[in-house]
């Protein structure tokens, strides 16, 4: 994890949306901020808005490897994007692995009562939430903290 103080922002790629969770200065805490649209430049642009607007220290990029632990194209694409942010951007740019963190957080909007449309919206950003926070607590999604385990 990089070390410099400051936020940390999440990012889940989409090929529609990029879902966006930021933390806490103390990077204790991710949280839902929203999404971007999906496509160059302007997916770009917003990222390195946001880095600025926010005082991000790290941007953290969900990368989908499947589970047998293989990088396809989906995972090609994360590396490729976060080669492009770390051109145009000042702070470190990590990939962090992000395997069902969308089915996780369809789960949990769903349990919530998220339903259609809202839900639809609402799943990027959470999902980018779950991946951040894993990342934070050092983990994998899914996984407890390192703390929590035996």
């Amino acid at each position: 994890m990089a070390d410099a103080p400051g936020r940390a922002l999440g990012l889940d790629l989409g090929a529609a949306r990029i879902g966006v969770a930021i933390s806490d200065e103390r990077r204790r805490v991710a949280v839902p901020y929203g999404t971007v649209p999906a496509g160059a430049p302007q997916d770009l642009k917003a990222v390195v808005a946001l880095v600025a607007e926010h005082g991000v220290a790290v941007v953290v990029v969900g990368y989908p490897i499947g589970l047998s632990g293989e990088p396809g194209a989906a995972a090609r694409a994360a590396e490729t994007f976060a080669g492009a942010l770390r051109q145009v951007l000042g702070v470190p740019v990590e990939l962090h692995d992000e395997r069902l963190t969308t089915v996780e957080a369809e789960r949990g909007l769903r349990a919530a009562g998220a339903r259609g449309a809202a839900r639809r919206r609402a799943v990027d950003a959470s999902a980018a939430t779950i991946m951040l926070q894993a990342y934070l607590d050092g983990s994998r999604p899914g996984e407890p903290p390192p703390a929590d385990r035996d």
